[in-house]
């Protein structure tokens, strides 16, 4: 294998459950040293759901693959000192927490210490306040555009978007600080916060400068996908697809696959509609879904898939997560590798969906509770 592209950096990580850890996962898939420190007897999220048959958390093993563990006394000062001590002494080294509970572990005692430190610290909000992504979820309007249109009330979320995106963010900063600090010896203080992931996202995308400059009141729309043509369908032998249509080629793409060009020519002469643009579609998605689930519920679906295809119209079957778990071809496209995780067993695991020169290092265990506490504290 090449050199990884983050040989010879150590990271600290000194956090639990979601956006923390995958910030180390995702240097550590890059090639760091990452050093996750945990209270005696592990980190709370060591047994969150979901389990192997063993007890095993294949959520924790799932995110802190490939890193190194260790345990301290975080009521010891001198425990806390030995963290630190690890922090400041030897190579470069950045830190990434979640906590600033502990006084010798905020950048100002280790800046204090070592100058050159990098530290990030995700917040819940940027006040100091608590959050989790379910919390900053309900903050920023997201639940209540979620779910079947005329259904009152909020739809949770169940991919914790913000945990995911925070923890990139948290990556990324890093990185970018690693490189300052790589040109002038700099070290950095870095913050994000969970809530500003959120609100950030949701300006950047529109949604809050909607509700600021003009009057719409965005509702939710099921299964429609709001702006564009895009739904669900379900073929004549109960099969689940959907169907996205983003440009004026994918609609008469779209046509063409159904043999429904004439159909929908006559429909729009006759209500003196333009069915050509993005917003017109979205505008008269019922029209057109009611042609359109006609066509699927005639079809079978090897019908539909080899219409669609031939059309390259962008289409996809829903499946579970059983089914894609147990599909052979996940073993064949390069990004998943067998790992023999202890408590798990051998399993198909991914590695980073980044390809550096050509490959992608094979993932590697997760570590034990303090696994790595001789080798680590002696270095």
């Amino acid at each position: 294998m090449p050199e990884a592209l983050l040989d010879g950096l150590r990271v600290v990580e000194i956090s639990s459950y979601v956006a923390t850890p995958l910030c180390g996962l995702t240097l550590a898939q890059f090639g760091a040293d990452v050093v996750r420190v945990e209270p005696v007897g592990g980190a709370p999220d060591r047994t969150r759901w979901p389990l192997a048959d063993s007890g095993t958390s294949l959520y924790w093993t799932g995110l802190n693959k490939g890193k190194r563990a260790v345990t301290v006394d975080w009521t010891s000062e001198v425990d806390r000192a030995r963290v630190a001590d690890l922090i400041v002494h030897g190579g470069p080294c950045v830190v990434v927490t979640n906590t600033d509970r502990h006084p010798e572990l905020t950048h100002a005692a280790l800046s204090a210490r070592r100058p050159d430190v990098i530290h990030a610290l995700l917040e819940g909000r940027a006040d100091g306040g608590a959050a989790v992504d379910y919390t900053v979820q309900a903050a920023t309007g997201f639940p209540l555009i979620t779910g079947p249109a005329g259904v009152p009330g909020p739809v949770n979320h169940v991919l914790p978007a913000w945990d995911l995106a925070a923890g990139l963010y948290l990556a990324t900063s890093l990185l970018a600080a690693e490189r300052r600090r790589g040109l002038t010896g700099r070290g950095a203080s870095l913050r994000v916060a969970l809530e500003d992931v959120a609100l950030a996202t949701a300006g950047n995308l529109g949604y809050l400068a909607e509700a600021q400059v003009t009057d719409h009141e965005r509702a939710k729309s099921g299964n429609d996908i709001h702006g564009t043509y895009g739904r669900d369908f379900t073929t004549a032998d109960g099969v689940a697809v959907v169907i996205v249509v983003l440009t004026e080629r994918h609609w008469t793409k779209l046509l063409a696959a159904t043999g429904l060009t004439a159909a929908f020519a006559a429909l729009a002469e006759s209500l003196d509609l333009d069915f050509t643009g993005e917003a017109a579609r979205f505008e008269h998605r019922d029209l057109i879904s009611a042609l359109l689930a006609r066509w699927f519920a005639a079809t079978t679906f090897a019908d539909v898939a080899e219409a669609l295809d031939e059309h390259r119209v962008l289409w996809q079957r829903y499946r579970t997560f059983a089914e894609v778990g147990r599909d052979p071809a996940l073993a064949e496209g390069g990004l998943f590798a067998s790992l023999d995780q202890p408590g798990v067993g051998p399993h198909l695991a991914p590695k980073s969906p980044v390809v550096v020169d050509g490959t992608r290092p094979a993932p590697r265990p997760a570590p034990s509770v303090g696994q790595h506490n001789p080798e680590v504290f002696a270095e």
